[in-house]
């Protein structure tokens, strides 16, 4: 598992409401909400006790916070 280190960084929307490809799936399983994909950059601790930095996507709504993080390239 790995583990967020600090707080996010360069933080970007990358689309919101129906630009989502996934907005029907988020509202099914989270609930409606203002719904946007987020890109940012952190430190992250990987479970061999190494820490790597890393942009990660989410996707976050107002009331629901931050929701399905992924990491999406190493830096």
């Amino acid at each position: 598992m790995i583990k967020l280190i600090g707080e996010i960084i360069a933080v970007e929307t990358i689309a919101e409401g129906h630009g989502i490809r996934e907005l029907a799936s988020l509202r099914e399983r989270y609930g409606y909400g203002n719904w946007r994909k987020k890109k940012g950059i952190t430190l992250i601790e990987l479970p061999d006790g190494s820490v790597v930095k890393a942009e990660i996507h989410w996707y976050e709504a107002h009331g629901i916070g931050k929701v399905k993080l992924k990491i999406k390239r190493w830096l």
